[in-house]
């Protein structure tokens, strides 16, 4: 149904980005996937790199939340085999890299969170939090990580 669901918003879910360290892009406990957290790769480039609210507009900032919402859902599938599994999306945290002065990170994480809705209805309403930060790994301007429960 949720696999469905992207193939009817002409969304291409991306296979889990490679580490770019040493850990792993999720890992599975009991009903419970826990994903590291996601900059906005596509294709192995980054797409949005820099700080929010100097080189990059909410806007763009929106963009690669969402671009981060959909590398976590790659690393779920891995992790669960099927999105269709999933009960529903407990947690997102997000992080921005943010500009001096910027506080518009909670509209840029609706970027993620808006997708989540749009892919799983009241099941990808969650619990958030949107924290600015003065730097991100290789510059990217967002980093996404979530918590979602499976089907027990």
């Amino acid at each position: 149904m949720y696999e469905a669901k992207l193939k009817e918003l002409g969304i291409d879910l991306p296979p889990a980005p490679r580490p770019a360290g040493s850990y792993v892009p999720a890992v599975r406990v009991g009903d419970y996937i826990f994903t590291s957290g996601q900059v906005p790769f596509v294709d192995g480039e980054l797409r949005y790199k820099g700080r929010v609210g100097a080189d990059l507009t909410e806007v763009q900032g929106y963009e690669a939340a969402r671009i981060c919402a959909l590398n976590c859902l790659g690393a779920v599938k891995e992790a669960a085999g099927s999105l269709d599994g999933i009960e529903r999306i407990i947690k997102v945290t997000g992080y921005v890299n943010s500009a001096p002065g910027f506080t518009g990170q909670p509209g840029v994480l609706n970027g993620a969170s808006d997708l989540l809705g749009e892919v799983f209805g009241e099941a990808g309403r969650h619990a958030r939090a949107a924290v600015g930060v003065s730097e991100l790994p290789l510059g990217a301007a967002v980093e996404v990580e979530m918590i979602v429960k499976l089907k027990g």
